[in-house]
């Protein structure tokens, strides 16, 4: 009886209590929002306000406060959840789109699956798990300096224009548009100058120019946080010029809060704050690193540090009003996203489970896919394929039939995934013998006993050989999630290479031999050299990690039911020995921007089925400092097929004596489809920003001058395109 009486004790004062706070200012969603906070701040005992600044928020049920985990995954799609879900291609493939409305229906896709997970929990009242919440750590706006970098895959590759434009569409899509209610949160990442090694990223130190952080480091957060808006940053885990990032006043303080007037979270990354003490060895103990961290601008920590902040404020480190300036920015998501108010008010609350997975979102994984592929060579127009013509297809490769490979890193889990070998059988399988072979696996011989010569002598039976190669996210990635042990190719996630690896090019070799056309699509998240291939394959298909539909966009594209537009995001290098060293962050000689020698295939390089012809180009009169321009072109699809073209607007300053100038820098970008014959003209508008040129100090400056302009389906002097120049007049006009 005794228990009994005590229970139900226990669930009248639990009753009372929350009908108390019911009656909080902190729940009336009539008032100002800053009201509500600082009322439901007011209410808490600083050991509660430090546990609120832990990624895992504990629930309050004195005041009615739910449990929350602030860390979520949305890099290509919900990922590392329980449910089956969209896996759109990888970032790095989705830059290859080079296609700003295609990324930000995909995050508008993705955050509709989260939410309809979020809502669930919310109903039931089962909030607190991890991979649950609406706070998504994406995207990766870290810029692709390296292709050794495991990493780089997440990130939308080696310029800062292209990664600051997807990203903005990526944080559009996701966050919503109402103006109030915030659909998701994203967090642009990591911030700033991360970019590998991975095996010393917790104690490396980056040291940068002024000239290299803002001409090339911190655009791309820029953009994300001045234009986007984006309401979440995480710092990286790196010290830059000295001081852990997550700790660094020029970083935290000065340029993201007080210049760009970031009002949002800075979350760090998982476990980083400990790096201060532990391996950075900046602070003396985790007392006086969480204190450091906080006062300059790290409201959230991914770990388990932040409860030493009570000690921290009992020994005069930091005050308890600082702690409340972190508290106001999180609360100001969690009620953002609407944990605090009833679902009526929120606009995203009825979105239910029958989005995930939907129709719609599974079609919109399979078209960024088709529009990632890269073309890199089609000798003779071996492509497309004619499937009324071929008989048998050898399709050898140890990434075939390996599904996993196309999800990448950071994935969730679909229902289906569909490999080369899946869809070239559904697809054809009735009327083309498929016959296929792993043949070898990423790194060595696999264990079905054929020597190089069995395969050869049955692939030498069909009338062209597939071979679909390339690496996965076991190799390269994150360090302490890739880096398979046993392979010197490869160390805590990097690359030591970009070579493919030397097995697979073996056993193409063997193929060669056979005499039957050679096709090789590739899988990876960086480039390959393709040294032997670029010169003995008839035809490379770049095929990145493309989700849960890459198989039939590769059957599509080999067949000639798509005509691929994608575009490389990256150099690819001829050799290993251009690269200068991996921990040298410096910009010289690095990317295309400031390489000086030759490549195998540019950034912005691409082919296509068809040919399109660049007719006239025109400009505003406007040449001004300070003023804003127009430039168009007339492009016209000449070629036999209808298809798709990327048509690039790319800056050069013959003229500027500043030392680093840039050989030549992307500032415009659309895809658009021509039928056979069709003609449209596509219009630019360029600013003052991206007119001007960064100087030796990192202050962007537009100046007089000359200016040339090439409109184009890639580089200058590496794509047809057509240019004009234009003498630009006027006193230096200061960007910032």
């Amino acid at each position: 009886m005794k228990i009994i009486r005590y229970i139900l004790l226990y669930i009248f004062f639990a009753t009372v209590l929350q009908i108390q706070a019911q009656e909080y200012p902190f729940r009336n969603p009539d008032l100002d929002m800053e009201v509500r906070i600082n009322d439901l701040i007011s209410r808490l005992t600083l050991p509660e306000k430090v546990q609120l600044m832990k990624h895992k928020s504990p629930a309050i049920p004195r005041l009615g406060i739910p449990a929350y985990d602030w860390w979520n995954e949305a890099l290509h799609g919900v990922a590392r959840t329980k449910e089956k879900v969209t896996v759109y291609p990888q970032a790095i493939a989705m830059a290859a789109t080079f296609d700003r409305e295609a990324i930000y229906k995909m995050a508008d896709y993705t955050a509709s699956e989260g939410r309809a997970l979020f809502n669930e929990d919310m109903k039931t009242k089962n909030t607190g798990e991890r991979y649950r919440g609406l706070t998504y750590w994406t995207p990766n706006i870290n810029i692709f300096r390296d292709p050794r970098w495991g990493r780089g895959q997440e990130t939308y590759g080696e310029d800062p224009y292209l990664t600051g434009q997807m990203g903005t569409a990526f944080v559009k899509g996701l966050e919503g548009n109402d103006p109030y209610y915030l659909k998701a949160v994203a967090c642009a990442k990591h911030y700033a100058v991360h970019s590998g090694p991975e095996y010393n990223r917790h104690s490396f130190d980056a040291r940068v120019n002024p000239f290299d952080l803002w001409d090339t480091y911190l655009p791309a957060f820029r953009e994300l946080v001045i234009k986007a808006k984006v309401h979440g940053i995480m710092c990286a885990y790196n010290r830059v010029d000295g001081l852990p990032c997550c700790g660094n006043n020029e970083l935290l303080a000065d340029i993201l809060r007080n210049q760009w007037k970031f009002d949002g979270y800075v979350t760090s990354d998982c476990w980083g704050i400990s790096d201060f003490a532990s391996h950075h060895k900046s602070h003396r103990n985790h007392e006086e690193a969480v204190a450091a961290a906080v006062l300059t601008g790290t409201d959230l920590e991914c770990g388990d540090l932040y409860h030493l902040l009570e000690q921290s404020v009992n020994r005069g480190l930091i005050t308890e009003r600082n702690i409340n300036v972190s508290l106001k920015r999180l609360f100001t998501i969690l009620f953002k996203i609407g944990m605090f108010d009833p679902a009526d008010r929120v606009p995203y609350s009825t979105i239910g489970r029958e989005v995930i997975e939907c129709d719609a979102h599974k079609k919109h994984a399979y078209e960024m896919a088709r529009k990632s592929m890269v073309l890199l060579k089609n000798k003779k127009d071996i492509l497309p394929l004619n499937a009324k013509k071929i008989k048998r297809i050898a399709l050898i490769g140890p990434n075939a039939d390996n599904g996993q490979a196309q999800l990448a890193n950071y994935y969730g889990v679909p229902s289906e995934i569909i490999t080369p070998l899946k869809s070239m059988e559904r697809r054809y399988g009735k009327e083309i013998k498929i016959e296929y072979l792993k043949g070898v696996n990423i790194m060595d011989k696999d264990t079905e006993g054929f020597s190089f010569s069995q395969i050869a002598s049955q692939a030498k039976k069909a009338d062209v050989i597939v071979f679909v190669g390339g690496i996965t996210s076991d190799y390269e990635g994150e360090a302490g999630d890739a880096g398979a042990a046993g392979y010197g190719a490869f160390v805590s996630g990097d690359r030591t290479t970009t070579a493919l690896p030397a097995i697979q090019t073996e056993l193409m070799k063997e193929l060669k031999k056979t005499g039957r056309p050679l096709i090789v699509v590739n899988m990876s998240g960086s480039v390959m050299n393709f040294e032997w291939e670029s010169e003995h394959a008839d035809a490379i298909l770049q095929a990145w990690y493309g989700g849960q539909a890459a198989g039939d966009a590769i059957t599509d594209v080999l067949f000639g039911e798509y005509n691929p537009a994608g575009r490389m995001p990256l150099t690819t290098y001829i050799s290993d020995n251009d690269l200068p060293a991996f921990e040298d962050y410096s910009m010289a000689n690095r990317t295309y921007r400031y390489f000086k020698g030759e490549v195998r295939y540019p950034f912005g390089y691409g082919l296509s089925y068809t040919d399109f012809a660049y007719e006239k180009i025109e400009s505003s009169e406007a040449t001004r400092t300070g003023e804003t321009m127009k430039v168009s072109a007339t492009i016209k699809n000449t070629g036999k097929y209808d298809g798709e073209e990327v048509v690039q607007l790319y800056l050069i300053h013959p003229e500027d004596t500043n030392r680093r100038i840039p050989n030549c820098a992307l500032k415009g970008f659309e895809r658009i489809y021509l039928k056979r014959g069709e003609s449209r003209t596509v219009s630019f508008t360029l600013s003052p920003e991206e007119l001007a040129l960064t100087d030796e100090k990192g202050n962007l400056i537009q100046a007089e001058g000359k200016v040339n302009i090439y409109i184009g389906g890639g580089q200058p002097g590496k794509s047809k395109g057509i240019h004009t120049s234009l003498e630009m007049k006027g006193e230096p006009y200061m960007v910032f």
